[in-house]
């Protein structure tokens, strides 16, 4: 048998490839290219000038807005992140060796950060009924009493399982510092047992060649179906499509990895942070936690704020809310993916050098608080390139010092000399807005963002793209042969717990 980094897998456990390896690395994609390292002071102002101050409006700001890209996706992208990278150092002002940097996830799309090391190694996380099954937590009955809500919502299976304390119990902490990263987790704990049930009751065939159990078979089958996912879902949603297109087709040209599979920091500290300029401040829920006044429960409009008070890993002991989380905090899936037609989805921020209000002053983290500073400054740490001089190594034409000076952030820029050399960060965002008008990433950063994730695919040996190259997905899907995350989320069935209207009183 395989020993994989000095961990010995006993027999019977059939864990996918990497599962043992306890941490992965960090590395550079352009390690002789010359580091950007300005003054905190000039980082400082350049993040404060990242504020998108129209945003705040309850109703949203539609100029600002991004149609194209329903705004689930925002958090599918957290959740992928999680998937692949945990780096636990805290920000320095010296500069970093990636190196030296622990990856305390696996690097690869391999769901570890949700079946954690299997119903042998982490038993807590699964059903101890049927060990094949995840543990479904329960929500909290929402009565006509005293609370804000008068309408009674019986407690339903549509929370993360949690300990007395309130935590959840997770293959990755992470995914309970929000309520719909929380509930898109609880998402695929579903997807999971659902397959297993398929598998069990004949629904699902067994493809595996080899005798596998339930739960082993689920795995594969979710794993697969995930990567599909992110390779023809999310990907093509959130990046320019000619550059993915090329590097499937014509091969990856920047990350080739000697050995193992590793994340590179202009991906982790830089392009793939993309994320945080698309997360709104306000959001439709549910029909309870919504903008609309007239809806049926309305209590208020679901914050980010709320979203994330929500969460025994963000709240505090202070926090007035419960956990487990209340029945009327059950999320609404159309609201957030394109579902149903007659339901007005939320839509995702533009891909823009703009951050919405709330992220300027993160609670509970270490000065600075402003989430645009902290990015900026963890890219210095690292020595990251400025965002020219890697377009020039890709064989791009960089942005012109004209276009980086455009707008407000642009000319705070222009002070600092960053329309000359400009932070990786910075410059992928204003590439986005200025070649693609904020609908997805531009040309630099579609490019490492699309070398690095089908390098991971590649270098996996059990990822279909390595396996099977020509693998279509076999679940039932709105269109056959293809799977979206909407189509996992018909496939489980469960996309709006607490209805259109409050139940009829008993």
């Amino acid at each position: 048998m395989k020993r994989l980094h000095g961990f010995s897998p006993r027999r019977g456990d059939n864990y996918p490839l990497g599962q043992y390896v306890p941490t992965g690395k960090f590395g550079r994609l352009f390690p002789n290219l010359r580091p950007l390292t300005p003054s905190k002071e000039s980082l400082t102002d350049l993040g404060n000038a990242m504020l998108d101050t129209k945003a705040d409006n309850p109703n949203g700001d539609r100029d600002g807005d991004n149609p194209s890209v329903p705004a689930g996706y925002t958090y599918l992208g957290q959740f992928i992140d999680h998937d692949i990278t945990l780096d636990t150092t805290a920000l320095k002002e010296v500069l970093v060796d990636p190196l030296a940097i622990q990856n305390f996830r696996t690097p690869a799309l391999d769901l570890d950060s949700v079946y954690g090391s299997g119903p042998s190694g982490q038993p807590f996380l699964y059903d101890l009924d049927d060990p094949d099954q995840f543990l479904i937590g329960s929500t909290t009955a929402v009565a006509a009493d005293g609370r804000p809500s008068k309408e009674a919502i019986a407690a339903k299976p549509n929370d993360l399982p949690r300990v007395s304390s309130g935590l959840a119990v997770l293959g990755d902490p992470r995914n309970d510092e929000n309520l719909i990263v929380a509930q898109l987790h609880l998402a695929f704990l579903k997807f999971h047992n659902k397959v297993v049930q398929g598998i069990k009751n004949g629904s699902i065939k067994q493809s595996s060649p080899v005798r596998k159990t339930p739960f082993e078979e689920a795995r594969d089958i979710v794993i697969w179906h995930y990567q599909w996912i992110v390779l023809h879902d999310f990907l093509r949603l959130i990046l320019d499509i000619q550059q993915l297109d090329l590097v499937l087709k014509q091969g990856r040209a920047f990350y080739k990895p000697i050995g193992e599979a590793f994340i590179p920091v202009e991906f982790s500290a830089a392009a793939y942070r993309l994320g945080h300029s698309m997360i709104r401040s306000v959001y439709d829920y549910n029909r309870v936690f919504t903008t609309d006044q007239k809806s049926p429960g309305f209590i208020t409009p679901a914050t980010l704020d709320l979203l994330f008070a929500f969460t025994a890993k963000s709240g505090t002991k202070d926090d007035l809310f419960e956990i487990p989380v209340p029945s009327n905090w059950i999320i609404d899936w159309r609201l957030f993916f394109d579902l149903d037609a007659p339901v007005k989805v939320n839509p995702s921020r533009k891909l823009d050098p703009f951050l919405v209000n709330p992220l300027a002053n993160l609670p509970n983290v270490p000065a600075p608080s402003s989430l645009a500073v902290r990015n900026l400054l963890r890219g210095s740490s690292l020595g990251l390139p400025p965002g020219q001089s890697i377009a020039r190594s890709m064989g791009l034409k960089p942005l012109k010092p004209a276009q980086i000076a455009e707008g407000p952030d642009g000319a705070v820029a222009k002070q600092h000399n960053f329309h000359i050399e400009t932070p990786l960060w910075y410059y992928i965002l204003k590439e986005a807005q200025i070649q693609a008008g904020g609908r997805h990433l531009g040309q630099l950063g579609s490019r490492i963002i699309a070398e690095v994730f089908v390098g991971l695919l590649e270098t996996d040996s059990s990822s279909f793209l390595s396996r099977c190259p020509d693998w279509k997905p076999t679940l039932p899907a709105k269109v056959p042969g293809t799977f979206t995350f909407a189509d996992l989320l018909r496939f489980v069935d469960d996309l709006n717990p607490i209805g259109d209207k409050p139940a009829p009183s008993a």
